[in-house]
């Protein structure tokens, strides 16, 4: 009899989907709320021109890093993986922004 017990508790403890467990997880956002689709379509929207980047003007390159820089503290409101994934892909992008126009400021000189 005591086995039986054993064994019950050790498989209530292994059993996937434990109710105790769930209880104390912190809720999570929807995946897809208003704040995440804002913030997606602005950082497609800004991110999408580093192709063209070459091209653009000082003035678009400097909106683009001031909007790549807008985006940084919306980054808080995304789940961490989203987070680590577009805080990298943010950087990069700004990076190249910002490279291209410190690159025709020096050929004006």
């Amino acid at each position: 009899m005591r086995k039986l017990a054993i064994f019950v508790s050790v498989l209530a403890f292994l059993v996937p989907g434990r109710p105790w467990v769930a209880a104390q997880s912190q809720p999570q956002a929807p995946a897809n709320s208003a704040e995440q689709q804002a913030f997606l379509r602005e950082f497609n929207d800004a991110c999408s021109q580093t192709q063209d980047a070459m091209l653009l003007t000082k003035d678009e390159l400097k909106d683009l890093v001031r909007r790549c820089d807008a985006l940084v503290p919306r980054l808080t409101k995304l789940d961490d993986t989203q987070r680590k994934v577009y805080k990298r892909r943010l950087e990069q992008c700004r990076g190249l922004f910002a490279y291209v126009l410190d690159t025709k400021k020096d050929s004006d000189k």
